[in-house]
């Protein structure tokens, strides 16, 4: 395998991993685009920022040997902006994940509740 795509396909894994979520649990979470992206732009805005300044400063840089060479303005990579896409669905869709099995064991445990009460 090449290493140049190693980190895009680590990302990959982690949308393919957390996709199910959104169809067993209900996560809601591509069903609702509109509030994806709400959600995403402050991340993004203020993750690329952060990035383009440590870029400039010189505090980091990138392997050209574990990026695919994909630049985007302002010199960042391609492999870095999937990354400020993809944890925070992958995040989202796990909270929403958790909270919908939080809310069922409620619903469970009070008609529990209910039932030792009747």
């Amino acid at each position: 395998m090449d290493d140049r795509y190693e980190y895009l396909i680590l990302m990959a894994a982690c949308l393919l991993v957390t996709a199910p979520l959104e169809v067993v649990l209900r996560a809601r979470v591509y069903r609702r685009p509109r509030r994806l992206l709400l959600a995403l732009a402050p991340t993004l805005a203020i993750f690329l920022v952060w990035d383009w300044v440590g870029i400039v400063r010189g505090h980091w840089s990138y392997s050209d040997r574990f990026t695919t060479g994909v630049l985007l303005p302002f010199g960042i990579p391609l492999e870095e902006f999937v990354f400020f896409v993809v944890v925070p669905i992958c995040g989202l869709l796990t909270y929403e994940a958790v909270g919908t099995v939080l809310a069922l064991a409620r619903r469970r445990s009070s008609r529990t509740s209910a039932d030792e009460h009747a």
